[in-house]
């Protein structure tokens, strides 16, 4: 460093005294201009001293005439004058002949030292200029000469708008399995003493929007440490062995300013496993781009207060080698919030928003089943934007109602409109949905019934509000499901004489379920409790699987057989609910055809009887 500090003085030194030798340079020359620098008369006073004789050796220009005048003595002076454009100067040489004074002409040309600066300064300095730009503008943005720096983003404790737990919501135990990474950060010598070691990395696994970045930079805020976030696909250049001098250049930096955590994100970039198929496609860049990582990951001391932390929504693709003991010792699952969760993580998106009054947080909560942080908070979006639409000055509920459908079914399709026998059987088609929910006993309650088409592609939809977030169902919720399903479907067979495409939906999700009762389940008698065919999860965090066959074509036809008997029952069961109440349906179907939308008062009015209430009179 301080040879560094000498060079730049040294240099100012220099400069110094060359900017002083210039300034001297350029001064004597304006002096000896100025000395040497002939009189400019006017032309007439030219012509009056070539007339009188007194000039001689004259020498003619593109622009100016020079000529000698006699003085006393025999002393000289040079006298210029400045050539008239568009004369005839025949006379001027006339008189010249005649007075006996010698003339010449003269091509002007620059002097060595013009060409010297036009043609050599200049130009190398405009390019020595632009080059020197170039060089600090891709210094700036990390262009070729600094491509093996790491990009990472530092956010420092000082920073204002840190990032805390308080910010942080719905991920209780996640957030408990990292309160011993804030404290070793905050007292190492409180576990070094006892001979403790704390985990080298924390991996962060859940699906994509559950807030694994943010609970990172909540660790690094509680801690009061700085925080090097950068992702994994950022290693990786065109370049070879740029992500590795990148890792390298990253963990040099954490190391000057421990005790600090480093974050990657999207680890699966640069971590995936290097063996089995993948291995017929290896990527030598990102190969070693990942052995340098898990190098740094043994280089480094636990006491340095180095911990690195990384997120990936893709666990089951990671290389072995970074899951082991000594690197990522801990897996911390930051899962979907539940509904106490996502009523918390609501309250945080609503603190800057103007809430109204009448907003029920826990009905939102319970309307938004199954949605992460990122979802919650567009939710809270869209509705401030709908309230900003209407020209109101609070978010109200009807806000945060059509932000919802917003994003679960689509846009209103408002300048799509059904022909009338479309909208009959799509009226009558929901009722039945409605009616059959309301009728058995473990289906969810439904919350509101809708024919407005959607730009998902639904003419109409049934919404239904789970009361409380599940982890098993029985045989009978199952079953339950099935019949709600197939009461669209029935109703058009009973008040339509035909049946439509409207409930290709529902076939295939009826299909589903009863066939997960037979083969997963084992909710069957005829084939007991036995699981059919084999599954490999494609994707660990989204539930879809690849399925293995591993049993024979008897097996598979009795396997179809009694998820055909378990649809055939569901059927008949919706069909007789809809038969003994057909004054209900018929109703609840004139209704909708009415007003289009149906909330669950109005459904429960019309089931028990009642009349239901006017909107328009309110």
């Amino acid at each position: 460093m301080a040879m560094d500090d000498l060079r730049k003085k040294q240099f100012q030194f220099s400069g110094v005294y060359l900017v002083i030798a210039l300034g001297a340079l350029l001064a004597v020359q304006i002096y000896t201009q100025k000395t040497q620098a002939p009189k400019v008369v006017p032309y007439s006073e030219f012509l009056k001293e070539l007339r009188d004789g007194n000039l001689m050796d004259i020498q003619l220009r593109d622009t100016e005439i020079g000529a000698s005048k006699k003085a006393e003595g025999d002393k000289t002076t040079r006298i210029v004058t400045t050539r008239l454009p568009g004369i005839d100067e025949t006379i001027l040489v006339q008189q010249m002949e005649q007075k006996g004074v010698t003339f010449t002409g003269h091509i002007e040309q620059p002097s060595w030292l013009d060409n010297f600066l036009y043609f050599w300064v200049l130009p190398i300095g405009i390019l020595g200029a632009f080059w020197f730009w170039f060089l600090r503008r891709m210094n700036r943005t990390g262009g070729p000469l600094s491509v093996g720096r790491n990009k990472a983003k530092i956010y420092d404790a000082t920073q204002a708008g840190r990032v805390t737990f308080n910010d942080v919501a719905g991920v209780d135990e996640a957030e408990a399995e990292l309160v011993e990474v804030v404290d070793f950060l905050r007292n190492p010598s409180k576990y070094t003493a006892l001979g403790a070691r704390i985990p080298k990395g924390v991996l962060l696994v859940g699906p994509p929007g559950t807030g694994k970045t943010l609970l990172a930079k909540a660790v690094a805020g509680e801690a009061g440490v700085p925080f090097f976030s950068m992702s994994g696909s950022e290693f990786v250049e065109m370049f070879v062995g740029v992500g590795a001098s990148r890792m390298r250049d990253l963990f040099d930096e954490a190391k000057k300013r421990a005790p600090c955590i480093v974050f990657i994100d999207e680890l699966d970039a640069i971590g995936k496993s290097r063996g089995g198929v993948a291995a017929l496609s290896a990527h030598d860049e990102r190969e070693q781009t990942l052995n340098q990582l898990l190098v740094e990951m043994d280089g480094f001391e636990t006491a340095g207060g180095v911990i690195i932390m990384a997120a990936t929504n893709r666990p089951e693709v990671l290389d072995q080698a970074l899951l082991r003991a000594g690197r990522f010792d801990r897996q911390v699952l930051v899962d979907r919030p539940d509904l106490r969760g996502r009523e918390a993580i609501l309250w945080i998106h609503m603190r800057p928003a103007r809430i109204g009054t009448g907003v029920e947080v826990k009905t939102l909560a319970q309307r938004t089943p199954g949605m992460v942080g990122a979802d919650l908070a567009k939710v809270v979006n869209e509705a401030a934007l709908a309230a900003a639409r209407r020209g109101s000055a609070d978010v109200e509920m009807p806000d945060f109602e059509e932000a919802i459908d917003r994003i679960l079914l689509g846009l209103k399709k408002t300048g799509r409109v059904m022909n009338p026998t479309e909208k009959w059987r799509v009226a009558y088609h929901e009722s039945g949905h409605a009616l059959v929910a309301l009728s058995v006993k473990n289906a969810d309650p439904v919350h509101r019934v809708s024919i407005i088409p959607r730009s998902i592609g639904a003419l109409g939809v049934t919404l239904q509000l789970p009361a409380e977030d599940r982890y098993l169902l029985t045989r009978e919720e199952l079953l339950d499901r099935i019949a709600v399903l197939f009461g669209g479907r029935v109703a058009e067979e009973l008040f339509c004489s035909d049946i439509s495409t409207g409930a290709s939906n529902d076939l295939e999700r009826a299909t589903d379920t009863a066939r997960m009762m037979v083969t997963r389940f084992g909710m069957t008698e005829k084939l007991g409790p036995m699981t059919y065919g084999r599954t490999y999860a494609g994707r660990f965090l989204d539930g879809s699987d690849m399925e293995e066959k591993n049993y024979s074509e008897e097996t598979a036809r009795r396997i179809d057989a009694e998820v055909r008997a378990i649809l055939d029952g569901q059927i008949a069961r919706a069909r007789t609910l809809i038969e003994e109440r057909r004054g209900v349906l018929e109703a609840i179907a004139a209704r909708l055809l009415e007003v289009e939308t149906l909330d669950r008062p109005e459904l429960e009015a019309l089931v028990l009887g009642e009349t239901p209430i006017d909107k328009e009179a309110e």
